[in-house]
């Protein structure tokens, strides 16, 4: 089973559950539209049972996958936020990048609180195939794969996804307080493709993660990892993200990377980004740079 965010033809948004052939398959071969519950983010409002009692039940007139536009499944007052240096390669990535202040990364690396930021707000999430951005005034920039956890209003988990937390490594490296400029911005985030239910998912620290980048046709980057060198628990990240905050309509959080291409390698405009969690699924985003680009590749779409 997959929940998808998705759209036919210049219709509304929709929530539902995707038919195929397998979690990380390249397009549903039908959907079947939660009409009770039209968008994700009143479904996370709900309890875990009754989300799984929801979805087990959907029914109604099937949409054939080919009228299926897939949107990124984050809606309504749903926020993504991030997790940081979870990861060893992230610290050192980290350390590397910010010679002045490197002790900073090895010591929340190690510290009981984890480190926790706002990514992005709903609407500014790109979804498959939608364009993600390097910040015009960035000089070094790179996507950050990460296994992404979907929580309800309770902060339980509902299942899960992948973000693309795209990073600024210049900017972030001139100071650790530059972090939301090197982390926020128009085309920064990418979510997708659907969210596999927690009750599908068997074991989240057994996932391998892994990362493409072309460019003129060719692999520039490329690399592996697993989640079984998560260095925090995902309940443990999702307790201190609810412990003095509230989401009536759920979070996503990327729970941090463990693919970061060493310098100085840096993304360039009509590059392509591939992250594949094999038992999740697979986002591709191509690349552009600067916030003018991300507004015509938008109202390109919508006159396509």
């Amino acid at each position: 089973m997959r929940l998808i965010r998705f759209r036919v033809g210049d219709g509304e948004p929709m929530a539902g559950v995707a038919d195929g052939p397998g979690s990380d398959a390249g397009a549903p071969t039908a959907v079947t539209p939660l009409q009770a519950v039209p968008a994700l983010s009143g479904l996370l409002a709900m309890p875990l049972s009754l989300i799984r009692e929801i979805c087990a039940a959907a029914g109604g007139e099937k949409v054939p996958g080919e009228r299926v536009e897939l949107l990124a499944p984050v809606d309504g007052r749903t926020e993504v936020w991030a997790a940081g240096v979870t990861y060893e390669r992230s610290r050192k990535a980290r350390m590397v990048e910010s010679e002045e202040s490197a002790d900073i990364y090895d010591r929340v690396y190690s510290a009981q609180r984890p480190e926790l930021f706002f990514k992005s707000a709903a609407w500014r999430v790109a979804g498959p195939g939608a364009p993600v951005s390097v910040r015009a005034d960035s000089t070094i920039d790179v996507p950050e794969p990460e296994l992404a956890v979907v929580l309800n209003s309770a902060g339980d988990v509902v299942g899960y996804t992948i973000c693309n937390d795209m990073s600024s490594r210049s900017i972030e490296g001139q100071n650790p307080l530059y972090l939301p400029q090197a982390k926020i911005y128009l085309g920064g985030c990418a979510v997708g493709p659907w969210i596999r239910p927690v009750w599908e998912l068997a074991d989240p620290y057994d996932l391998t993660i892994e990362m493409t980048i072309r460019r003129a046709g060719s692999v520039a980057w490329e690399g592996s990892s697993h989640t079984s060198s998560l260095h925090r628990r995902i309940d443990e990240l999702a307790t201190y993200l609810f412990r003095e905050d509230d989401f009536p309509e759920g979070a996503v959080l990327a729970t941090g990377t463990s693919l970061v291409p060493e310098l100085p390698f840096t993304l360039q405009a009509e590059d392509e980004v591939r992250i594949r969690i094999p038992q999740i699924g697979e986002l591709a985003n191509p690349v552009v740079r600067g916030k003018a680009a991300v507004a015509a590749a938008g109202a390109a779409a919508r006159t396509a």
